[in-house]
């Protein structure tokens, strides 16, 4: 049985919060992944490598596994009608509905994070209650259907224990093995808590402006629901 995929793309997706997962679920026995976006044309990611989408919204099929990656980009897509209504019809009968980064911020947006589990990028986590989720820390956090990834990397963890849930365990750990995932970083530097004082105030600056917008838009969008 052919077990249908889609990832969402978008202009400035941060693409190996797309690539890191799809790598792994295209390795599932009867995966079909899609690039999915609103139209046919090829995009660049928020790092200038371009992806071609291989399914626009209009005619793409039911899915069993939506994934809405992460990315500056996402600032447009949680006001973008289009793209939050095509979400919430694929929610309507999928099996799981999942993110990684702050895709999830994406997934608030339209409203199916209410009353949910829910993790996303450090810098975008504490935005996640305001749209309804309840933040909780982890790589992967489930909860029902949905189950999401935490920043970046943790979209390879994510995979992996999707890849459980569609094969099974044996399964997931052999695609671990042939892509020879077992992390062990030069640096402990990459969680808020680990990263020395100077590199967390750096990141935070780059990430200020990002972090602006969000917050407006977040404001706007709870205002809108009120």
């Amino acid at each position: 049985m052919t077990i249908e995929i889609g990832f969402l793309v978008f202009p400035r997706v941060q693409q190996l919060d797309l690539t890191g997962p799809y790598e792994v679920l295209a390795m599932v026995p009867g995966a079909r992944v899609h690039l999915v976006a609103k139209t046919p044309e090829p995009v660049a990611t928020a790092t200038g490598l371009v992806l071609t989408p291989t399914v626009h919204f209009a005619e793409c099929p039911a899915l069993d596994v939506v994934c809405v990656p992460g990315g500056s980009g996402v600032n447009p897509l949680m006001e973008d009608a289009e793209t939050l209504g095509f979400l919430r019809r694929q929610a309507e009968g999928e099996r799981y509905l999942t993110s990684v980064c702050t895709g999830a911020l994406v997934l608030g947006a339209a409203g199916l994070l209410r009353g949910k589990r829910a993790t996303t990028h450090w810098a975008a986590h504490d935005l996640l209650a305001a749209l309804g989720a309840i933040p909780t820390q982890g790589r992967v956090v489930r909860d029902g259907n949905l189950i999401t990834g935490g920043g970046v990397t943790a979209g390879i963890d994510f995979g992996l224990a999707l890849a459980a849930e569609l094969a099974d365990e044996a399964t997931a750990k052999a695609i671990q093995l042939h892509l020879e995932y077992a992390p062990a970083p030069p640096f402990d530097a990459g969680r808020p808590e680990t990263a020395a004082p100077d590199i967390l105030a750096a990141t935070r600056e780059r990430l200020a402006a990002t972090r602006r917008e969000r917050e407006a838009i977040v404001a706007r969008i709870t205002r809108s629901e009120a």
